[in-house]
């Protein structure tokens, strides 16, 4: 009896315990699957393993949205938005919608209309911005180059800075634009560009086509009166700018005004066009890669050889045709220091610079939403590292040479830096920015000596070795830095995949990068070599002896830029004043 009591108290407590089993786990069954109501379902829609697996049951359906589900969304009603929106959580909402038909309200196509727009939007006004950020180097660059010459130059190397600005603009609206961006369509950012959709080409090695320029576009006339095209002008021709402004410092204290004028439209109109179409307009560079498999073709994400090299290429043309200032070199070939007359203007010029360079990398995205473009926080960043490493070892190196830093030359690193890794910004990590910096810092020095002591080229602010020699380090470093981790919409330059480098496993992008920089010594300093000794024969280049040792204020300006000041030409570059009258 005792027995039978025992095994009907145990037989209850497992009764009980599985009534409080199942109570506890159904409901955590129906919770996680909402599709679940019972026990009973949630076993048909788990069988056990050991039983022979049933057909999948038919997933539900996805209910499209009509119209009519848009109308029945209310917005905030007048009353409550007339008591004002302190949170921000009645602003912004289907009220602001724009419908193609009142009468007809919302419907899905305003929705998805209006989501495109705004994604195109996004991407207008952020280009934009970026390129009157650009537009303010030339600020910057007006003050380094003002502050590098001498007081009797101030006012001249301003006017220089100042209308390079109005000729080169003026030249990239006539002409410019169309040979480098005629043939740039499609682009996704900024809405299709579609008129701009003629490149001329020619079928080179191996039959493939070359693109050699643009045909759309000249005056902004016609089918390229278009949205999409302005916003695209706005930002190249601001590019094209600081190219033409390169040139100015170079060959600042000696160089005719008539003569700046004509060559900065012909380097705005022609020389920088040519090597913009070949890489960004879709051009022969830019192809590499799909015809030849040469990695992605040359890449050159914001210009350090599209804008800066090809300034500095032109820059060492014109420097070579007009000759050294007098009194730069003695009579055993040692050059004579010539110092600027106000560092600190250089160096808020620089500082000035380092933050337009802003607009410079992060807005050569042409965009903030999609395919990829939300790398501008990895792009600024990379380009505050390389400008700040330059600038370090331009000072150390100073220091360690000649015993003390040299500001000026630290200035230059900083510049150096930040034309280094403007080509390679979009596709580099920071490691890679803060050796690309260093190195261009370095770089930037001895390219500064050799071009003075070697090759007796004179160049007062170093504009030759900062973006000339600095561009093409900048182009290489493409090749050999690009950590394939960029994803811009999931090509580039019509070649699927990210951008990998050298060290990265893809040595034919090195290639593709080796040729970029031959075509920017061989062909780009061969056109302003020609345009430029051509300008010479014509109106000639370079100002009479006299009015080079009054300085270039008076003679060619009619204002001196200090007034204030008497300032006096030494006795030996007196005696040459009168020899030449």
């Amino acid at each position: 009896m005792l027995r039978m009591m025992n095994k009907l108290r145990s037989k209850v407590s497992l009764l009980l315990a599985a009534i409080w089993l199942s109570g506890w786990i159904v409901p955590m069954v129906a919770e996680a699957d909402p599709q679940s109501t019972s026990p009973v379902q949630y076993a048909q829609a788990a069988p056990a393993t050991s039983a022979p697996s049933a057909p999948a049951a038919k997933s539900a359906q996805p209910v499209p949205i009509t119209d009519a589900d848009l109308k029945a969304i209310a917005g905030p009603k007048p009353d409550d938005l007339a008591k004002g929106d302190p949170g921000g959580t009645l602003t912004g909402t289907v009220n602001d919608i724009v419908v193609s038909d009142s009468k007809k309200g919302l419907t899905l196509a305003d929705l998805v209309n209006m989501v495109g727009q705004n994604r195109i939007a996004i991407n207008f006004v952020w280009t934009l911005v970026t390129g009157y950020l650009v537009m303010f180097m030339q600020a910057g660059f007006a003050l380094v180059e003002t502050g590098l010459c001498r007081a009797k130059n101030a006012n001249h190397t301003m006017m220089m800075n100042f209308m390079v600005y109005g000729f080169g603009l003026f030249a990239y609206w006539v002409m410019g634009f169309a040979l480098q961006q005629g043939g740039c369509a499609p682009n996704t950012n900024l809405g299709g560009l579609s008129p701009l959709n003629s490149e001329f080409a020619v079928n080179f090695i191996g039959g493939k086509p070359w693109g050699l320029f643009g045909q759309r576009g000249f005056f902004l006339s016609c089918s390229t009166y278009d949205v999409g095209g302005m916003v695209m002008f706005l930002f190249q021709m601001v590019f094209m700018d600081t190219a033409t402004t390169i040139v100015t410092g170079a060959a600042a204290e000696r160089w005719k005004f008539a003569a700046f004028g004509i060559s900065t439209f012909f380097l705005g109109a022609i020389t920088y066009p040519l090597y913009g179409n070949w890489a960004w307009g879709g051009g022969w560079l830019s192809q590499l890669g799909v015809n030849y498999h040469l990695g992605h073709g040359y890449c050159d994400f914001a210009g350090s050889g599209v804008v800066h090299a090809v300034g500095g290429m032109t820059a060492l043309a014109v420097s070579m045709i007009i000759g050294a200032r007098i009194g730069k070199y003695r009579r055993d070939g040692k050059p004579n220091p010539m110092p600027g007359h106000d560092i600190t203007m250089v160096l808020l010029g620089c500082f000035i610079l380092a933050f337009g360079w802003f607009g410079f990398n992060p807005g050569s995205t042409l965009g903030a939403s999609g395919a990829g473009n939300l790398r501008i926080g990895s792009i600024a960043v990379n380009t505050m590292l390389a400008g700040c490493t330059g600038s370090f070892a331009s000072l150390i190196y100073m220091w360690i040479r000649f015993g003390k830093p040299d500001a000026s030359m630290a200035g230059n690193g900083l510049l150096a830096g930040l034309v280094a890794i403007t080509a390679p910004s979009g596709f580099v990590n920071t490691v890679g920015a803060v050796i690309i910096g260093f190195a261009a810092g370095m770089i930037v020095c001895l390219s500064v000596e050799f071009v003075e002591r070697v090759l007796k080229v004179d160049d007062p602010v170093g504009a030759i070795s900062v973006h000339g020699t600095c561009g093409l380090w900048g182009v290489l470093s493409v090749g050999l830095f690009a950590d394939g981790a960029s994803n811009y919409g999931g090509s580039w330059n019509g070649v699927d995949g990210s951008v990998r480098g050298l060290f990265y496993g893809d040595p034919s992008q090195f290639v593709a990068q080796i040729i970029g920089c031959s075509t920017l010594v061989g062909i780009v300093f061969t056109i302003a070599y020609l345009g430029n000794w051509l300008i010479d024969g014509l109106v000639g280049q370079r100002v009479g002896a006299a009015s080079e040792l009054e300085g270039l204020d008076l003679p060619e300006m009619g204002a001196l830029g200090y007034p204030e000041f008497q300032l006096v030409t030494s006795g030996l570059g007196r005696s040459v004043e009168i020899a030449a009258d």
